[in-house]
């Protein structure tokens, strides 16, 4: 079955840290783009950052610059999202996504994207 898992969400401190992980089955997640969007209340989703495929070049959209950062594990099969100085604008569910082939990963745009995970829930807050 070909699928996306999210999991690491949770509630953190503002200043605080957490580690998002990507778990993908049914295909070699190396081989495509792997995306994180995340979903704020009332808002819609919006691009995080991006790993694209074989180089793994990383890409960083708006607000994860300079306090977020993306990798790979190619032998767990698995994307990562270090996340650091988290704000309590950071709170959103959190989603992973790949793209089978095109752009939109490297843009950040959520609509090309071919499959999603159900989203982690990261909640900043004191």
């Amino acid at each position: 079955q070909v699928q996306l898992v999210e999991s690491g969400g949770g509630l953190v401190q503002p200043g605080g840290s957490l580690r998002l992980s990507c778990a993908a089955s049914g295909f070699t997640l190396e081989r495509y783009s792997i995306g994180w969007f995340r979903q704020a209340p009332g808002k819609e989703r919006e691009g995080v950052s991006c790993i694209g495929s074989t180089e793994g070049s990383t890409y960083y959209f708006d607000s994860a610059k300079g306090r977020f950062t993306i990798s790979r594990d190619n032998a767990k099969n698995t994307v990562y999202l270090q996340m650091s100085s988290l704000e309590p604008e950071d709170t959103a569910v959190y989603y992973c996504a790949v793209e089978w082939y095109g752009s939109s990963c490297v843009f950040g745009r959520p609509s090309g994207m071919d499959l999603w995970g159900k989203g982690t829930l990261v909640t900043v807050s004191s």
